[in-house]
């Protein structure tokens, strides 16, 4: 009797569909991976090329693969943020917990409290330049507003003259696609002298040169100055030998953290005001609560725990476009999932999209509703139904320093500005390693 094989076993795509889904994920990979967990459930498989795939859309199965079962898992190199070398992102094993406990110190929340003061500072900076009736990208705006802030925190002294050029240089890098690096004619395409990989390496040399620089300078100073570069560099890993990282090591941490720490929350943001946009019951209720709350003052980090529905609404924000919108996993050995065996070597992939927009977690779940996060409605979900920072030892760092930075920001200006979208612009999303919109978002400020 001949076996059937586990890729038999799993629902899931077979030739010819799953050349057609290669085709549909490079044109629109949220709809893809949708209809994908739609049609064949919370397992799904898939082939990437010669690569066995499953997309996990149940929570439970999530968490599993995050939390209990994370030690037979390690991260896929296809899904890997591409900026922090040898990074909290890509790291792994016992040299990723080693990093981890290094860098902990600097996201203690006291020391996070401590940067809300420079996050309002340069939120009411933006907010002073502003002009009613003035038009905005507001993508561009808040993206500006996120790396001056991560610039500032994590190097202390203003960087303003650097920070154009990390932006220029950050610009081609974050436009490497997240899903579409599965696809195996892109990966291919990845080893062709094209002119897109040639911006790509000189963009690095530049980013590369700028960080390398500032930890230099810092080095020499000895200064500790009180931001995350010199927690860096004084980190010293008290449970192990005692040692610090080297400037390759500090290099690659420092571009983890700069840009994880300043494309995200900016996305989150730009979302926001766009839904606010398209929801003034929403934008009237939120306006209530700051002026109510601030009366008229800038927020400090005493008011974060009374703007509940400050933090309502960036939730919702999050839930329907989740900056970061796919992570993966790869089998270490087999792996049993419900009555399924999964491969070693096989590629799991959970999409924070698609079960953000799961009708089971979320009824009507593309309606922009923040009372969806009532206590008494948070209940009602598994933990894993809404995973905006991933989970498990390699949740998101920075994730305190994230919800802070987004709530003072969003009640700093959401209390003396409206923003309304362009009449006529089509607003798509984009995603690329972060879920961007499209294009920008053309908007028209008002000044209350």
């Amino acid at each position: 009797m001949v076996q059937q094989s586990t890729q038999e076993k799993i629902p899931g795509l077979q030739f010819p569909e799953n050349g057609r889904f290669l085709v549909r994920m490079r044109l629109d990979p949220l709809s893809a991976f949708q209809d994908l967990a739609r049609t064949y459930g919370d397992v799904a498989h898939m082939k990437f090329g010669k690569q066995d795939a499953y997309l996990l859309s149940h929570p439970d199965n999530i968490r599993d693969v995050l939390v209990v079962h994370q030690q037979q898992m390690r991260k896929p190199g296809a899904l890997r943020q591409p900026l922090g070398g040898n990074g909290l992102l890509r790291s792994e094993g016992e040299f990723h917990k080693q990093q981890r406990r290094l860098i902990q110190p600097a996201f203690h929340r006291q020391r996070i409290a401590s940067y809300a003061q420079t996050m309002v500072e340069y939120t009411q900076r933006l907010s002073g330049r502003w002009q009613d009736g003035m038009q905005v990208d507001m993508a561009q705006e808040m993206m500006g507003l996120t790396l001056a802030i991560i610039a500032q925190t994590m190097f202390g002294a203003r960087v303003e003259d650097d920070t154009a050029a990390v932006r220029e240089a950050l610009t081609p890098l974050l436009q490497m696609g997240g899903a579409s690096r599965l696809d195996p004619l892109n990966a291919l395409l990845e080893y062709l002298p094209l002119p897109s990989k040639k911006r790509r390496i000189e963009a690095r040399v530049r980013l590369d040169a700028i960080v390398y620089r500032i930890i230099s300078e810092r080095r020499a100073s000895g200064e500790d100055q009180g931001d995350l570069l010199s927690m860096l560099l004084l980190a010293r890993d008290e449970e192990g030998n005692g040692s610090g990282m080297d400037d390759a090591q500090l290099h690659d941490e420092v571009m983890t953290l700069f840009v994880a720490g300043h494309e995200t929350t900016a996305n989150a943001l730009s979302w926001t005001w766009y839904l606010l946009s398209q929801h003034p019951e929403v934008e009237e209720k939120l306006q209530r609560e700051l002026d109510t709350v601030l009366a008229g003052r800038l927020p400090g980090v005493e008011d974060v725990p009374r703007l509940t529905y400050t933090e309502m609404v960036l939730t919702e924000a999050m839930r329907l476009y989740p900056p970061a919108w796919i992570i993966g996993r790869r089998t270490v050995d087999e792996y049993r999932v419900r009555q399924y065996t999964i491969p070693a070597n096989s590629l799991l992939i959970m999409s924070q999209y698609v079960v953000h927009h799961d009708p089971h977690w979320y009824p009507d779940p593309f309606r922009f509703d923040p009372e969806r996060w009532t206590p008494e409605a948070r209940v009602n979900r598994p933990k894993y139904a809404y995973f905006p920072f991933g989970g498990g030892p390699r949740l998101c760092i920075g994730e305190a320093f994230a919800w802070m930075e987004g709530e003072l920001a969003l009640a700093t200006l959401a209390q003396r500005w409206r923003a309304r979208l362009l009449p006529g612009h089509h607003v798509q999303t984009e995603p690329l390693i972060t879920l961007r919109p499209k294009g920008g978002l053309p908007m028209v400020l008002h000044r209350r």
